[in-house]
């Protein structure tokens, strides 16, 4: 019985510390498009704008298109900032569930409650279902963002200034978003397989002498 005890704890509990792993990158990744309000530090009172890219600083605009960018980059910045406010609730949540998990774990709950875990499958369950229209809906938004007049017209100010990475297209972190979602998804099936052939387990157990 120890045994058996120990072998599913161990895969649960693995499993659980990944979905707090990937929760927590999924919240990191989120929190890069809502910390970035442009792509320059503007310095007006020297009478000039000064861009500073990959560890460089580069002359950049002056008068009207430096006021030109930076109302851009403001406005750009609040298209995309519900859609990384989303995305950080969605992955601190569900980081605050996982670290639940654990801590439940911990305290030997399922063991003398086995209906728990047929909630945390449940739940699992729900997480993983629910991840594929939330990175539905991350997107398209992203999409729209990028697809504004904004974005186009601020690419082509900072492109005429031979500045590039402005592109109109998703960035290294809101793919990274994706790609840990879709591993999340992964994660939380399987916790919630292990958590009903735990629940399994317990009651063949209580069950004997």
């Amino acid at each position: 019985l120890e045994c058996k005890r120990c072998h599913y704890c161990f895969q649960l509990a693995c499993c659980q510390l990944v979905e707090v792993l990937l929760t927590l990158l999924i919240l990191i990744c989120g929190s890069v498009s809502y910390s970035s309000t442009g792509g320059y530090t503007g310095i007006l009172s020297l009478g000039g704008i000064y861009y500073y890219q990959y560890g460089g600083a580069y002359s950049g605009f002056t008068g009207a298109e430096g006021e030109k960018a930076q109302q851009l980059d403001t406005q750009f910045y609040h298209l995309k900032l519900p859609t990384a406010r989303a995305a950080m609730a969605v992955g601190g949540a569900l980081m605050a569930f996982s670290c639940l998990l654990v801590l439940v774990g911990v305290l030997r709950l399922p063991w003398h409650f086995p209906v728990w875990l047929l909630l945390e499958g449940s739940l699992d369950i729900f997480i993983a279902l629910g991840f594929l229209p939330a990175l539905y809906f991350y997107y398209h938004h992203l999409q729209e963002a990028y697809t504004s007049p904004v974005c186009t017209e601020r690419e082509r100010l900072y492109r005429s200034k031979g500045y590039q990475g402005f592109s109109c297209s998703v960035h290294g972190a809101e793919i990274a978003v994706g790609l840990f979602g879709c591993v999340a998804v992964v994660a939380f099936s399987v916790s919630a397989g292990l958590a009903v052939r735990g629940y399994r387990t317990v009651r063949q157990r209580r069950e004997k002498p």
